[in-house]
């Protein structure tokens, strides 16, 4: 069993780096308000109807998971990474491994 290495303490530029994005973050946090949210709920609305000329009509527009003869729409390239990898990882043979595998399952869908 190797012994983990200490490490380094941080230096004062990272020290200082570190203390000024968290004022920044507790700054745009104080932000977030009931009242900036519904201002900005006004104004994504607004957008959208000033917009609504170049909407396109979904009542002419077929969005369906399915093409015209009922297949499946293709897999995207990220579901067909996850699938092929959790068909090959996911083979267990004991308790023990399942519980090992249902960890390495939540990290590779995460």
């Amino acid at each position: 069993m190797a012994l983990a290495k200490p490490i380094a303490e941080e230096s004062h530029k990272t020290r200082k780096a570190r203390e000024k994005l968290k004022r920044q973050l507790d700054a745009l946090d104080k932000k977030v308000t009931p009242q900036a949210l519904e201002k900005k709920a006004i104004e994504i609305q607004r957008w959208i109807a000033r917009h609504a000329s170049s909407r396109v009509p979904l009542k002419s527009k077929s969005i369906s998971l399915f093409d015209e003869n009922q297949n499946t729409a293709t897999l995207s390239q990220r579901v067909s990474v996850l699938a092929d990898q959790i068909k090959k990882e996911f083979h267990v043979d004991s308790e023990e491994g399942t519980k090992q595998k249902l960890s390495k399952l939540k990290k590779l869908v995460s």
